[in-house]
């Protein structure tokens, strides 16, 4: 609503630049030019409010006009003026304005600020040609203020344009984002629980019969496990989600030594610095599931120091090398400036090790 009544008052401004032309043509004492120049002055206001709406409609859907109803528009406006001048003489050269603000509203940049320009000329060059007009100086001025009003607008209208798209592609870029985060924290978290509860209820399974105490012991770990695991899933969809370093060993130790994998992990991580400690964590939770889900190892060992992580085993050079898993661990590892890399041979075993500097 309020975009309509300003849309009409900016209409209706213009409008004032017909009142010169259309006062001289009501004085004429010849009633056939007075009636002839009052409808020339109206089809051409007519005209000019009809292309104002159909710009409105433009902005509104977020396109420009079309090039032919510019130049349509332009065309039709510049002939009016041109048929009314034998009637109302100079006074006609303030019908100029429009021809110039619908030229800047509807067409290219280059022919636009051209037919300005030659608009601006015209009350000065013409008198000279024309016996008994004189120079106006002053519609020359008033054309070049409404040009330069016009122009002003039009960067407005494009600089609100291109900010309101820049704003869509933020928003796009964080919802992507955001869901890229939470299908990353979502494989992670599950992915390395999942392998583990497999493992462990694998293991419960065979010692079921054989030592049922243990059996009943490896259950109970695969209950806490998959309520750590919802626990973690409600964490991802909060977006809270804390790994970290000392508990992902802890973690590691158990399911390497349920899937029967020597486990060679270091005791202290003291000396690695509290903010490397959460992307080491990821790091040994991406790295240990590949070792207990891919390489069938009979050994992984972990070594850590303040600038690197490495992850590796004696298995047969499986481990995934690709996948979803470790590219969600490498955009960690970009964020926080460090750099990845993988190793996997066959027969040689499986190395991930990351570094920050």
């Amino acid at each position: 609503m309020a975009r309509g009544r300003f849309f009409w008052l900016w209409s209706g401004i213009w409008l004032v630049y017909l009142i010169e032309p259309l006062a001289q043509t009501w004085q004429d004492d010849d009633g056939a030019v007075r009636v002839l120049g009052v409808v020339v002055v109206g089809l051409f206001a007519a005209v000019f409010v009809a292309f104002f709406a159909r710009l409105r409609r433009a902005r509104l859907a977020g396109e420009p006009v079309p090039e032919p109803i510019g130049w349509a528009a332009v065309g039709a406006l510049a002939l009016l003026t041109v048929a009314i001048t034998p009637a109302i003489g100079e006074s006609a050269l303030g019908m100029l304005t429009f021809v110039a603000v619908t030229a800047l509203f509807s067409l290219p940049r280059r022919p636009a600020l051209t037919i300005a320009g030659l608009l601006i000329a015209v009350p000065v060059a013409v008198p000279l040609a024309v016996p008994g007009w004189k120079i106006r100086y002053d519609l020359s001025f008033s054309i070049f203020l409404g040009c330069l009003v016009v122009w002003g607008v039009i960067q407005m209208l494009q600089r609100n344009a291109e900010l309101a798209a820049a704003h869509e592609e933020i928003a796009r870029l964080a919802v992507v984002d955001e869901r890229n985060r939470f299908a990353r924290d979502l494989h992670d978290l599950l992915g390395h629980s999942l392998t583990v509860v497999a493992v462990k209820a694998e293991l419960a399974g065979r010692l079921v019969r054989l030592a049922p105490e243990r059996a009943e012991n490896e259950i109970g770990d695969v209950e806490r496990l998959a309520r750590q695991a919802l626990r973690d899933v409600r964490a991802a969809v909060a977006g809270y989600v804390e790994v970290a370093l000392a508990a992902e060993l802890a973690g590691a130790r158990a399911a390497l030594d349920a899937a029967g994998i020597e486990a060679d992990l270091p005791d202290d991580v003291d000396a690695v610095p509290a903010a490397r400690r959460e992307l080491f964590g990821w790091v040994v939770r991406e790295g240990v599931t590949n070792v207990v889900r891919h390489s069938g190892a009979k050994r992984c060992r972990i070594r850590v120091t303040p600038s690197e992580i490495e992850v590796s085993d004696d298995g047969g050079g499986a481990g995934a090398s690709s996948g979803r898993g470790l590219a969600g661990l490498g955009e960690r590892v970009a964020a926080a400036g460090g750099s990845l890399a993988v190793s996997s041979v066959r027969g040689q075993g499986f190395t991930l090790r990351v570094r920050v500097p």
